[in-house]
């Protein structure tokens, strides 16, 4: 599974609306800078994107921002600011992502993902996450012999697992709940959990199992068949997660040549 951090940066660049190209007509003319109309375009463009309807309301509150933009940034020029450190930093760094932001455009439009290669993609994730759903409770403790305790509990006659989850459980998202996990496929766990779960019984109780996060007894509540999404359903996130896997490779590749002392 792809950590989200790892790509967190990536996504924000592919987000990024493709720039308007640029018109000879001026929006506005300031102190005799013309400000093109592509960047009033660019910006309404954006508000659009966020549900903001277009109307002559929204280009006249952008044409007034984008002005009064202009005007600060001339007046903070002039008294010479953009040459403190701190904020000539601040305008390379602005620059750089804004040429990321294009490189990763013009990569994703000049390395397009094939359909091929998404569906060997999807039809991995099917198999992953099988043709069946889960619904589980489990309760987590520290040691072994506490999990052993709690499994011979479960045993005595009337013993409810939910009550016994409520006392003895060190998992806060689950233990109020009676150690309810909800309905889940077993590729969502970590290895020794997704195991246990498969060799489980509808109603069956798990012996303890470890994991990094301490020892789980867990019960299997129900079984019900899994609908997977559909290539075409699932395509645009597959090929998100492509794309950001290959400009990684890119940006790898790039920094494998690139000097750096």
């Amino acid at each position: 599974m792809l950590k989200f951090s790892r790509f967190a940066l990536l996504s924000a660049l592919l987000a990024i609306a493709a720039t308007a190209q640029a018109d000879d007509k001026a929006a506005a003319i300031v102190n005799g800078v013309s400000i093109p109309q592509a960047r009033v375009d660019m910006r309404v463009q954006a508000a659009m994107q966020q549900g903001q309807p277009d109307s002559p309301e929204l280009r006249k509150a952008i044409r007034d921002d984008i002005v009064n933009l202009e005007i600060i940034s001339q007046t903070a020029t002039k008294n010479g600011l953009d040459k403190q450190p701190e904020v000539a930093q601040q305008l390379e760094l602005a620059r750089q992502s804004v040429l990321a932001g294009a490189f990763v455009q013009d990569y994703t439009k000049s390395h397009p993902i094939a359909d091929d290669v998404l569906k060997q993609e999807y039809e991995a994730l099917k198999a992953r996450v099988g043709n069946k759903e889960y619904k589980l409770s489990h309760i987590l403790v520290d040691s072994e012999d506490e999990a052993k305790k709690v499994v011979a509990e479960l045993k005595k006659k009337g013993a409810k697992f939910a009550k016994i989850a409520k006392a003895e459980s060190k998992d806060p998202g689950a233990k109020n709940n009676g150690g309810d996990l909800g309905w889940a496929v077993p590729s969502n766990f970590v290895q020794p959990f997704a195991q246990a779960v498969l060799k489980l019984n509808k109603g069956e109780v798990s012996a303890p199992v470890q994991t990094q996060f301490g020892w789980h007894v867990i019960k299997l509540e129900d079984t019900r068949e899994l609908k997977v999404p559909t290539f075409e359903e699932i395509k645009p996130n597959l090929e998100k997660r492509k794309q950001q896997e290959a400009i990684q490779k890119a940006i790898e590749e790039l920094r494998s040549k690139a000097k750096i002392e």
